[in-house]
């Protein structure tokens, strides 16, 4: 079983948004987190999909996923105090809906709604092959790693480095026992699963994702997001792409 786990927790303090979440913003006619949740609803690898989402906004989501046809969504949780509590949250359902079944997860922003269906399969491959796959990709610009002191400590290669996005996925039996090992041991400071897995010892695999796989989190990232619509639409149109 393959099972998509969504989360959409956040309140967008960066977007300046002062009506809704971030997620809900509307571009063409859609909320940002329908673009998202219709590529993996649309993608034949995916079983079903989990959305973990700020409780008081949990109703408008079902509104949504009704009024846009959204039918693979079998479970909304509410999130938790950070972004490593909510992707538990929905991990855990994923536990139910998988029922003892051996699954793959991917974790997924909901204000990520750039990326293709191939980036899903080449997800679901990787982990049934390596046991995990971290969605990247190259790295146009130099990196610097900065001491405390604000110096430059050193400046990797730009072929040995890689910027990690969305999906992030796994067993789900993997993730789980690493997330439930790190509640044991009080740490709630890991900033995305890739962090998490990588402290605890497991081998991460990358696969290459489109380079417009931004997550969408200021008005800038809006915008771009916009432009890259209209520039697909464009292609779409004439006859760029299949």
């Amino acid at each position: 079983m393959n099972i998509g786990v969504i989360f959409a927790g956040g309140v967008g303090k960066r977007m300046n948004s002062r009506v809704k979440p971030k997620q809900f913003i509307n571009v063409y006619g859609k909320p940002i987190i329908i673009h998202t949740l219709e590529i993996f609803e649309n993608s034949e690898e995916i079983d079903a999909i989990v959305v973990a989402c700020l409780g008081e906004w949990i109703g408008y989501l079902e509104e949504l996923l009704a009024k846009f046809n959204i039918k693979k969504v079998k479970r909304i949780v509410p999130g938790g105090a950070s972004g490593q509590e909510s992707i538990y949250n929905g991990l855990a359902a994923a536990e139910e809906i998988a029922g003892g079944e051996e699954s793959v997860v991917l974790i997924h922003d909901g204000v990520r709604p750039l990326i293709h269906d191939k980036t899903i399969s080449d997800n679901i491959a990787s982990v049934r092959e390596h046991g995990s796959a971290i969605t990247s990709v190259t790295v146009k610009e130099t990196v610097l790693v900065v001491a405390e002191d604000n110096s430059i400590e050193s400046v990797p290669r730009r072929e040995d480095t890689r910027l990690a996005r969305a999906p992030q996925s796994f067993y789900l039996h993997d993730i789980l026992n690493a997330h439930r090992r790190a509640m044991e041991e009080n740490r709630y400071d890991f900033i995305d699963s890739c962090s998490m897995m990588q402290y605890y010892g497991k081998k991460l695999y990358l696969i290459d994702g489109p380079q417009e796989n931004i997550k969408i989190t200021t008005p800038d990232d809006f915008y771009t997001m916009r432009a890259l619509l209209d520039a697909k639409e464009e292609a779409q149109i004439y006859g760029l792409e299949e």
